[in-house]
């Protein structure tokens, strides 16, 4: 391939990212892009300090919007003050499996946004609509424990977005989003958000099915009149115990880890991963916001 892969600029950081549990989490889903388990500790929790002095440093780099990740967030025991804090600095937005979490802390979350300035999102994240086509990939029982935490969501006057990674081929979408639909009205979610994401070749995923082949790269070419504001490196960092990265998607690669500071992180990046043709094409997979992530209201 003799086209080079194109370098990214950060136009702007508008979103910055908080892996907050590191890559631990209580299921072992088997098309997680970063194999996170119970066991997985290669990524570390982030303290309540330390996530309070990365929202700090943003302030000044104009960043609106803070997602939090892992792993499962909740398995940090500081989440719940965590998201408090972050309130009064922007709109959050935390991903999620939905299975353990506690109407005392959803308690507290409501009071927190109740009195901000800003907005609270939960994106819980369901790969089927059944246990039949959820439970195979995300564990044994998840379904159903991840649509109990979807009502706990709605009756504490939350509207989660449910994330369904498209473990099916693209033309059942309506099919399966018919599907979706009519199970979170049954149970009790009256207009129910959902959106659809590509899966991600990495990780788990890889071993389910296949990796990213050698082809698989965004060339200089491509970026021809193509809007770069739909990647997710034009506006977008990371912040894991490491450091700071370029996205959440790529922070198992020693060149994602771009410096210490978001200053420092301020640098382009070079589209030369597999994953890179998948944010590519989809655009913006990573935000509540999307155009090709397929996002869809009831």
């Amino acid at each position: 391939m003799t086209d080079a892969a194109p370098a990214i600029p950060l136009s702007h950081l508008d979103h910055l990212w908080i892996q907050v549990s590191g890559t631990l989490c209580n299921l072992t889903c088997h098309h997680c892009f970063i194999s996170c388990s119970p066991k997985n500790r290669s990524f570390g929790f982030l303290s309540l300090a330390e996530v309070t002095r990365r929202l700090d440093e943003s302030v000044s780099l104009g960043v609106k919007e803070y997602y939090f990740t892992g792993g499962e967030p909740f398995l940090n025991p500081e989440m719940v003050p965590i998201l408090c804090v972050t309130l009064k600095y922007g709109p959050a937005t935390v991903l999620t499996n939905g299975t353990v979490l506690k109407d005392d802390w959803l308690v507290a979350l409501r009071d927190a946004e109740s009195r901000s300035l800003y907005s609270l999102e939960f994106r819980v994240s369901i790969d089927g609509f059944s246990p039949e086509t959820n439970d195979p990939i995300r564990g044994n029982g998840t379904f159903a424990r991840a649509l109990r935490g979807v009502i706990q969501l709605v009756e504490h006057d939350f509207l989660p977005i449910i994330t369904a990674a498209r473990t099916w081929k693209e033309e059942d979408d309506a099919i399966v989003i018919g599907s979706f639909e009519k199970v979170l009205k049954d149970a009790g979610y009256s207009r129910p958000r959902l959106k659809i994401l590509p899966t991600l070749q990495l990780g788990a995923e890889e071993q389910r099915t296949c990796g990213y082949r050698d082809t698989e790269r965004v060339t200089e070419s491509m970026m021809t009149g193509y809007d770069q504001s739909q990647l997710v490196c034009e506006h977008s960092r990371i912040v894991t115990d490491r450091g700071v990265h370029v996205c959440p998607i790529l922070i198992e690669l020693p060149d994602s880890l771009l410096g210490e500071s978001l200053a420092e992180a301020a640098v382009p990046y070079r589209l030369k991963h597999g994953a890179c043709l998948t944010c590519y094409r989809y655009g913006a997979i990573c935000s509540n916001a999307s155009t090709n992530a397929r996002t869809f209201t009831a």
